[in-house]
């Protein structure tokens, strides 16, 4: 039965669903910590800049600004990499959700003449449609897609280069988050798994 198959891809994406994000929600909370000691780190070099190298007691050591921006620089470029990795992990969990949100839709496209516009549009007192479900897995791709995006072009543009922007790191870090907070994610669980809970429910009544 059509309406049987795509319960079970649902329910099978459900029980993923979760670990992803969490796994997704642990990659986010780990930038911060990185961010702060990029801006800690801006804060110094900038300080650094302003020292009278030259013109104090600091002059008659005349590589040691240099040594310091290159140990500083040192440091900003580890951190870069715990971004980095951060950054590939939200991309794992972009791709996964993604791609078995595809799988589902993909089989509602093969038995959509099965199962007729009715039975995709049917909605119980406490339960979503089975639209309802499927659009709620184009949401949760759109969601990872497009905050992944917006991740990426942020992290690419930190740079050395602009220490006064990365001193404001935790703060656009903040303002994308804010940009982002209302839980799709959480939305969507909870509605296909109503979905899936009642047709559970339906198949057992059918065959008591």
């Amino acid at each position: 039965m059509a309406l049987a198959a795509l319960a079970a891809a649902l329910r099978a994406w459900l029980a993923a669903a979760a670990p992803r994000d969490a796994a997704w929600r642990e990659a986010l909370a780990r930038c911060a910590p990185p961010l702060c000691s990029l801006a800690a780190l801006a804060a110094q070099m900038r300080a650094a800049k302003r020292l009278p190298w030259g013109s104090s007691a600091l002059g008659a050591f005349p590589d040691l600004a240099e040594r310091l921006w290159r140990k500083q620089r040192g440091a900003a470029e580890a951190l870069l990499e715990q971004l980095g990795s951060r950054r590939a992990e939200l991309r794992t969990v972009r791709d996964a959700v993604g791609a078995a949100g595809a799988a589902v839709v993909r089989l509602y496209e093969e038995r959509a003449a099965e199962l007729g516009l009715e039975v995709v549009l049917r909605r119980g007192p406490r339960c979503p449609s089975l639209a309802d479900a499927l659009e709620g897995l184009q949401d949760v791709e759109c969601y990872y897609r497009r905050l992944y995006l917006e991740i990426k072009l942020f992290l690419l543009r930190i740079s050395c280069d602009s220490l006064a922007d990365m001193e404001t790191l935790p703060q656009s870090w903040e303002r994308i988050l804010e940009r982002y907070k209302g839980d799709v994610v959480q939305d969507t669980l909870l509605k296909i798994s109503l979905f899936v809970d009642n047709q559970r429910e339906l198949c057992s009544s059918a065959g008591s």
